[in-house]
């Protein structure tokens, strides 16, 4: 199927800041809060220079010489050398850099997954942060839940990107698909595939060809994860860790998916398809179904609008299987931050009354918005976005993506998003505090799994998409299963996550 970019709208109408996760509760245009940590200090001192590696998911990186940066800098005495690795990329060029010591002043990794990094961490390659986060007033205003969560020995080495726990990647579906097919918003498993087929079988855009699919396959795994009841590998059953991969649910899941994959529900290349390929994928039309945040989905609402102007991806609250009603509830960061050893201890406080600022509500709205007359313009209450900061890439999604601030309605508005559809994204957003199932496993530490993990997922992972493909049958799967339950390394990655767990839950008892 052939798929095409599409660029970004240059028409953007933005939220006055009380409705923004981005600018907290002040009035548009207004100064929020006085420059803390990174400022204050003298106009004869040397501006500091940090290098920073970080991610983007605009269309394009904001240039070295962007008016943010300059700005950020000026404010905080800095000098900013920044590296956007792309979303297709960034974990690849994290791992190269990890791997060489050759690391930025700041570091950016994708999750607590990371085994080279939490290995590091452990041998002494970074700062534990924990003795001084206490002097960055925003930084400690940090839930303190999402701070326990990527301890490491009890340690703070990891400063989380922080985002909130409801409206987080789950299931977006066409709204206007379904009202073409006069079918109802799914809850049921059932419901849900049977939407996603007509979404493939009954022209669900009216244009005549048979050109669609239902569901466009990303975060595949997550539809294991519901049949299991469990936010990723890991759920909790009487008191202990229970490893999902060996589970009835996840046998139920891949047949599932592989009936998706043989009529042609899913795309035949969904395993190889990279992040981009699934956002333009959705955002020409050409699937019903998007894994994305309530917010993040607007994206691909904007880009299909461009082709039918009624195109609605609503995020959905809820799917229920056998085991029960659940949505994936959010880990509470969107990447995490390191600072390497080898950055002097002066140097370390100045990266973190950097972020400080950063984590004000003048800071995140700089990093968000940008400069007001060049950025945006407010009028009547609303902040609308001028041609530059698309042009710029002046957006929560790259900025933002280093600057943060703790927001719950945070997944429920993005720029250029009206004001109804934030209404009822903030709904979605409280309605799936209902059913919301965590992750038990984010913190939890195996030696074992440190050292032989990685190897583990990737037989699973290869398994699990062999069978959704059929180049495998189900009984491939069984046998497996089979082989890890009788593989003493595997039962002891099971066993030191589960004492790591109940050490957790001693701890806070």
């Amino acid at each position: 199927m052939k798929r095409k970019a599409v660029r970004p709208s240059f028409v953007f109408v933005l939220a006055v800041s009380i409705l923004s996760g981005c600018s907290g509760n002040s009035a548009p245009g207004t100064s929020t809060s006085t420059n803390t940590g990174a400022t204050g200090t003298s106009a004869q001192e040397k501006p500091t220079e940090i290098s920073i590696f970080t991610e983007f998911s605009t269309s394009e990186p904001p240039a070295a010489d962007n008016p943010v940066t300059k700005e950020f800098e000026k404010r905080t005495n800095t000098k900013l050398n920044i590296t956007w690795a792309s979303p297709n990329g960034w974990e690849e060029k994290q791992n190269v850099l990890l791997a060489s010591g050759d690391m930025p002043d700041l570091m950016k990794i994708k999750d607590m997954k990371q085994t080279q990094a939490i290995t590091m961490i452990k041998q002494g390659a970074f700062w534990d942060l924990g003795p001084y986060l206490k002097d960055y007033e925003n930084l400690s205003a940090y839930p303190q839940e999402i701070m326990d969560r990527v301890k490491v020995d009890g340690k703070q080495y990891i400063l989380p990107s922080v985002r909130p726990l409801h409206g987080s990647s789950f299931f977006n579906i066409r709204q206007d698909w379904l009202d073409n097919l006069g079918l109802k918003m799914p809850r049921t498993m059932d419901e849900f595939y049977a939407a996603a087929k007509a979404f493939v079988e009954q022209d669900p855009d009216k244009n005549g060809q048979a050109d669609t699919y239902g569901y466009n396959g990303k975060d595949w795994g997550k539809v294991i994860g519901i049949f299991n009841h469990s936010n990723g590998k890991w759920k909790e059953v009487d008191g202990k860790l229970v490893d999902t991969d060996l589970e009835p649910g996840t046998r139920e899941g891949l047949l599932y998916l592989n009936k998706m994959y043989t009529e042609k529900i899913i795309p035949e290349d969904f395993a190889v398809m990279k992040t981009t390929d699934f956002e333009n994928m959705a955002k020409a039309g050409k699937a019903g179904v998007q894994m994305d945040t309530t917010e993040g989905v607007f994206r691909s609402t904007e880009g299909a609008r461009k082709l039918d102007p009624k195109a609605d991806f609503v995020a959905m609250t809820y799917l229920e299987s056998a085991a029960g009603k659940m949505v994936h509830t959010g880990s509470g960061f969107a990447g995490l931050y390191l600072i390497p050893k080898k950055v002097p201890e002066e140097k370390m406080k100045k990266i973190l009354a950097l972020m400080d600022y950063g984590a004000s509500e003048e800071g995140f709205e700089l990093a968000c918005y940008g400069l007001e007359g060049v950025h945006f313009t407010v009028a009547d209450g609303f902040k609308t976005a001028t041609e530059q900061a698309v042009k710029e890439s002046v957006s929560q999604s790259s900025f933002g993506k280093i600057f943060t601030r703790y927001d719950q309605y945070l997944w429920a508005y993005r720029v250029g998003m009206p004001k109804d559809m934030f209404e009822r994204n903030k709904n979605i957003v409280d309605e799936r505090a209902n059913y919301g199932i965590s992750d038990v496993s984010i913190g939890l530490l195996s030696e074992t799994d440190l050292l032989m993990g990685p190897d583990f997922n990737k037989k699973i992972e290869d398994m699990k998409i062999k069978v959704i493909m059929g180049k495998e049958p189900i009984e491939s799967w069984d046998a497996l299963v089979e082989t890890l339950k009788a593989d003493a390394n595997y039962m002891k990655i099971i066993e030191e996550f589960n004492q790591a767990y109940q050490d957790r839950k001693n701890a806070a008892s």
